[in-house]
């Protein structure tokens, strides 16, 4: 009995990490939950939405102004105004297509106090390392004075911001890197939580989804809006799904497999 007991301990060992390993991804809500009435991307409406649909995180884009204050977009121009090159409040000024007017990150900060959902905020590369230097230590400090570290995790097609957020957030707070070029061994070396590429990365390299999970990484995708391209990253167990269209995820995941 003794000596059956010991044969059986590896077995359910291995079944309970590979359960654990293939739990279902959560979702992440890109740009916020916009596609919805009274939203609009990265909007702090589309943050509140998000939070309301019980989404693991939502995705914001961040931007430095030319005085050195940070606001929330996506496009490096928008509607006209290049925002690296402009005021806060010229960029402030723009009106979304909702109503709302663009919000500085310290607005959408402030209502994302109220809220449960994780802050997955992406720095967009800027013109010079300089800029995007200047950028991290504006955000993480922003960050701490907000009580926002545990829920923040922070992603960029920059390398060098990749490493700034690495070496000024608190350790232990997950980086990833948005641009597909580095094999997994790579961004652990790098200490990041892992990759956060496109889908067409994965489906390239599907084996590097295994590899990260060995490296006790973790593994997101972006932006998928389709339903077979959701089955897929759902059965190759990646940890997390970035999508225009989070209750359409959230259907596929209660879905039988």
């Amino acid at each position: 009995m003794q000596l059956k007991k010991i044969i059986l301990l590896p077995s359910f060992l291995l079944m309970t990490s590979m359960t654990v390993q293939a739990q279902e991804p959560q979702v992440i809500a890109h740009r916020g939950f916009w596609k919805t009435i009274g939203s609009a991307q990265n909007s702090i409406t589309a943050l509140v939405k998000a939070d309301s649909i019980e989404c693991y995180g939502s995705e914001f884009d961040v931007w430095l102004t030319a005085n050195k204050q940070l606001v929330v977009n996506h496009d490096e121009t928008f509607k006209g105004v290049t925002i690296q090159k402009a005021s806060t409040k010229v960029c402030t000024a723009i009106e979304l297509d909702n109503g709302e007017q663009l919000p500085t990150l310290e607005a959408y900060l402030q209502k994302a106090k109220s809220l449960k959902t994780k802050l997955i905020l992406e720095l967009k590369s800027h013109k010079t390392p300089e800029q995007e230097t200047q950028a991290v230590i504006n955000i993480t400090n922003m960050i701490k004075e907000m009580g926002l570290e545990k829920r923040t995790e922070y992603i960029s097609f920059s390398l060098h911001a990749v490493k700034e957020f690495i070496r000024l957030a608190p350790e232990g707070t997950p980086v990833y890197y948005l641009n597909g070029d580095l094999t997994p061994k790579e961004l652990k070396e790098y200490g990041c939580a892992g990759p956060d590429y496109h889908l067409s990365v994965f489906k390239k390299h599907p084996e590097w989804i295994e590899e990260c999970h060995k490296l006790d990484m973790k593994v997101n995708c972006w932006t998928i809006d389709k339903p077979e391209d959701m089955k897929w990253l759902i059965e190759h167990n990646v940890d997390y799904i970035t999508t225009n269209e989070p209750v359409l995820l959230q259907k596929q995941l209660n879905k039988p497999q």
